[in-house]
């Protein structure tokens, strides 16, 4: 019986003093969904956080983020389709400079991390999207905001205005409305 009991004693004491096996978890933090612009080449950045199996913070491990090869996706600060970062004090890891190649359509980010063999991985979905072909630019469509919008305010005061005889619209605000060519400015 005594056998037993000191091989008992052994065992748990090798279990109690054999350190915790750390599981690396990566939650994605930013940039799933993202539609990257082809035309500015301007894309969001992954951002992951790496934790444990409790959800704390794993600090100064290496996250590499892996683009496709082929098709949609684009290239990283360093100019290539993958690279590797050291997570922060917080576990955040950033795939830096990410720009989209030409290529038009939905590609995914391969997210992987390992601590002492236990690795873990996350997938970032992102859309690459061209330029309209319309042409139009950013500029030309905030001026076609303002200018709807204006027009909004203006038939919304004109509802609470006089109407003069020359057929323009004279709101209490000092707005006039004149039909024709859209302007905008004070009358």
């Amino acid at each position: 019986m005594a056998f037993f009991g000191r091989l008992l004693a052994v065992f748990l004491s090798v279990v109690v003093m054999r350190p915790a096996v750390i599981v690396p978890r990566i939650e994605v933090l930013e940039g799933d969904g993202a539609v990257n612009n082809i035309g500015l080449h301007r894309a969001k950045e992954p951002v992951v956080r790496v934790v444990d199996q409790d959800g704390h913070p794993i600090p100064n491990v290496a996250v590499t983020f892996l683009l496709p090869s082929q098709g949609p996706g684009g290239v990283f600060a360093n100019g290539q389709n993958s690279i590797t970062v050291m997570s922060d004090a917080d576990g955040k890891a950033v795939g830096h400079g990410l720009r989209p190649n030409g290529a038009a359509g939905q590609f995914q980010i391969r997210v992987t991390t390992s601590l002492a063999g236990q690795v873990a991985t996350a997938t970032v979905t992102q859309v690459n999207a061209g330029a309209g072909k319309s042409g139009g630019s950013t500029k030309t469509l905030l001026i076609l905001a303002l200018i709807g919008g204006a027009g909004a305010v203006g038939a919304a005061l004109a509802l609470k205005g006089k109407s003069s005889s020359s057929g323009s619209m004279i709101t209490s605000t000092g707005v006039v409305i004149t039909p024709g060519s859209p302007t905008v400015g004070a009358p």
